[in-house]
């Protein structure tokens, strides 16, 4: 398994770094999973699988924020968790921004490809972004990476895969 550097500022031609907007339909930007280093190489051999539930529904949950990715899964130990660095296509993004929304669970089947919390919008108590990819066709994995070291590690429960 290669592993690279959190301060690598390496960016794919055509992805773009993490600003304060959301994601924007049919753009392409990198993001992060967290994981343990097994589901990480399973992950590396197989691809993504979609999770069967979560606050989003079922998907591939996703951060372009790195502290976030690198909390995950919350409770392990930091020395086994690592680091997913992919590409997404977005696609159709719908924004997800509060508890109960319509949408919240069932995004998938209206359309859209990609489901985007912002951050600090009271969903998830670390207040970072969290996405939700229904496909997982439109990720490419570029790599894996150490987690950035976090104080904490308050979110939603993502699924290891």
């Amino acid at each position: 398994m290669y592993f690279q550097w959190a301060e690598d500022d390496f960016l794919p031609p055509g992805v773009i770094r993490l600003d304060c907007e959301g994601p924007r339909d049919g753009r392409t930007y990198v993001m992060y999973h967290g994981t343990t280093s097994a589901n990480a190489k399973r992950i590396l051999m197989t691809g993504f699988g979609q999770s069967y539930d979560g606050m989003l529904g079922p998907g591939v949950y996703l951060s372009r924020d790195l502290e976030k990715a690198s909390r995950y899964p919350i409770g392990h130990p930091e020395y086994d968790r690592v680091v997913i660095k992919v590409k997404v296509n977005v696609g159709r993004v719908i924004v997800i921004n509060y508890q109960n929304h319509p949408l919240q669970k069932t995004w998938q089947y209206s359309g859209y490809d990609t489901a985007w919390v912002p951050p600090n919008c009271g969903m998830v108590k670390s207040g970072l972004e969290e996405n939700c990819v229904w496909d997982p066709n439109r990720i490419s994995i570029i790599g894996t990476i150490k987690p950035k070291p976090v104080q904490g590690a308050g979110g939603s429960a993502w699924g290891y895969r």
